[in-house]
């Protein structure tokens, strides 16, 4: 597959060439504000590129989302959005490009890390009336404060109890129902989540923590093979995946 990677010289994005040509797939285009720009498959913008491609993966910013997400609906070229951090007006942003073109969004691309959310939701329907605690550790370059993946994970243990709220960063003392996260940001951590379920008599700690970004950038593999496979526009996410069989 021809792929067009935007974020192509950051942590992630360095580390996403190296896996596509693992797996044997073609670099079409590497975009980023630092690229080479007399490169032949260097692109300082994505609106500049002029190559054809399959499917494009994101691990830029946010901040870049509309301008691929346009150029990505001129050309009914599907996307693999790998950032995470977008407010309201992004979501809405993307949504309405999914209307035109399929779209996989994912905080996490890990299928532990989804198997993880499973597991806390089902602890925190047995547990409905714990305090819960998210601890979120990532390295100290991370942008989003706090991970996407925290989000995930406290508004999953939300939804399977019907009822709370999330605190990020407490300033204050713990009201009924709030799922708490904290966030440590720190030397080169990957990144490593926690979450601690306590009844008042018994504590149950669960912990993920990524060994390194294979994990993610394998990931987008499994995300962008699959989502090349699929017509109907709309959002899809692991689930989708997961359900396909389509990972590894």
């Amino acid at each position: 597959m021809r792929v067009v990677l935007v974020g192509a010289l950051g942590r992630m994005g360095r580390q996403m060439i190296a896996e596509l040509e693992r797996a044997g797939e073609v670099l079409a285009a590497a975009v980023d504000p630092r690229a080479d720009a007399t490169s032949r498959t260097e692109y300082t913008s994505i609106s500049d590129v002029d190559v054809e491609a399959d499917v494009i993966i994101d691990f830029s910013r946010p901040d870049a989302t509309e301008e691929l997400l346009k150029w990505a609906v001129k050309r009914r070229v599907p996307v693999v959005i790998a950032t995470t951090g977008h407010g309201e007006e992004n979501m809405k942003i993307i949504a309405a490009a999914a209307k035109r073109i399929p779209v996989f969004l994912s905080s996490n691309l890990s299928y532990g890390v989804h198997l993880f959310a499973d597991i806390a939701k089902n602890v925190a329907k047995a547990f409905p009336y714990a305090d819960v605690e998210i601890v979120e550790t990532h390295h100290s370059g991370k942008a989003d404060v706090p991970s996407g993946t925290a989000l995930t994970i406290a508004k999953a243990i939300i939804d399977a109890r019907g009822k709370g709220s999330i605190v990020c960063g407490r300033q204050s003392m713990r009201q009924k129902d709030e799922v708490g996260i904290s966030s440590l940001r720190l030397g080169g951590v990957v990144g490593r989540h926690e979450v601690r379920f306590d009844t008042g008599y018994q504590t149950i700690t669960l912990v993920h923590e990524a060994a390194g970004r294979t994990l993610y950038t394998r990931g987008a593999i499994n995300a962008m093979r699959f989502l090349v496979g699929v017509k109907e526009p709309r959002i899809y996410g692991m689930e989708d995946l997961i359900a396909a069989k389509k990972y590894d």
